[in-house]
């Protein structure tokens, strides 16, 4: 568990290094329970987010065939149900940090390893993947969060139930979904919801409204937004490196002298304690005084040059 003064975050390495429970000001903003692996918590997608179509793929003129947890595809990659090793925590006054690691299973064909490090402040939390890879492979990753429409306090200190969450969310494109439910690979003017599709061309960072109570916004290195609107209880807006199947398509090759990095930031805020209009003010990025506290308890966590997201 990371602390700040304002907020909680509870991290299960055991299933998948998923975020499994995030309290901020008394109210729990995360689905803490679901059916399966894949339906709660913010997990990371490693090596490949989204569908994989049947299955298969084929790089480097290398036949792949993966399991297929949501059959007639594969889904969301290797490591969101396996147990992470815990590398590390620091926790101080105004910050708590955390870094998790996981070889990416026997299940991909590729050797690799993925690390995430989370750094919770008082004003949000910073999320970074690090993918090194021991041969070249294929990979697409991200984030699957699943947030809460209506807030009702924590499992600790119950509350009145909130208003519902409102997406602000604008794109210039979204992908066309073939028959199957997956991406043609042609882009096509973003539809009315409810969605379950994938975006590009988002100029501002998506951003949750609880009307009554506060505001997120998630900001990311990723160019690609999935975003998961049909369930009643929860929403779902999902940052990765290429659309599902990207893997099958145009995926980012990471080598050993390259590995691939994606950060995803939240930043949140009670109504009315800023300005309208998307000025983060000191949300934006976590203080100096958290920085220089991160920088005491830990390393860099890696060298060489970076392939980023």
């Amino acid at each position: 568990m990371l602390e700040s003064p304002t907020a909680r975050l509870t991290i299960d390495p055991a299933s998948g290094g998923r975020l499994s429970s995030l309290v901020v000001a008394g109210s729990e903003l995360l689905v803490t329970e679901g059916m399966g692996p894949i339906m709660w918590g913010c997990y990371p997608m490693v090596p490949f987010a989204g569908r994989i179509r049947d299955g298969r793929f084929t790089f480097d003129g290398r036949d792949v065939t993966l399991p297929r947890a949501m059959p007639p595809h594969a889904i969301h990659g290797t490591v969101l149900d396996r147990a992470w090793s815990v590398d590390g925590v620091v926790q101080g006054a105004r910050h708590g940090e955390a870094t998790l690691s996981i070889d990416l299973g026997p299940d991909w064909p590729f050797t690799g390893r993925v690390s995430q490090r989370l750094v919770l402040g008082s004003g949000g939390l910073q999320a970074t993947l690090r993918l090194e890879a021991a041969e070249p492979m294929p990979v697409s990753m991200g984030w699957h969060p699943w947030f809460r429409r209506v807030l009702s306090g924590s499992a600790d200190a119950p509350a009145p139930p909130s208003r519902r969450a409102e997406l602000m969310f604008q794109a210039g494109a979204m992908y066309e979904r073939g028959a199957d439910g997956l991406p043609t690979g042609r882009l096509v003017p973003p539809s009315k919801g409810p969605w379950d599709d994938c975006f590009t061309d988002v100029a501002t960072p998506p951003r949750l409204v609880w009307p009554d109570r506060f505001a997120l916004e998630i900001a990311s290195s990723c160019d690609h937004w999935v975003v998961y609107t049909e369930p009643d209880y929860a929403i779902c807006v999902e940052p990765q490196t290429g659309p599902p199947g990207a893997v099958e398509r145009e995926p980012f090759v990471v080598t050993p002298e390259a590995p691939f990095v994606a950060t995803m930031t939240w930043h949140w805020w009670p109504l009315g304690s800023r300005a309208s209009g998307g000025d983060a003010g000191d949300t934006q990025e976590l203080g100096q005084e958290d920085a220089e506290e991160v920088a005491r308890g830990a390393g860099d966590g890696g060298q060489g040059e970076d392939l980023q997201a």
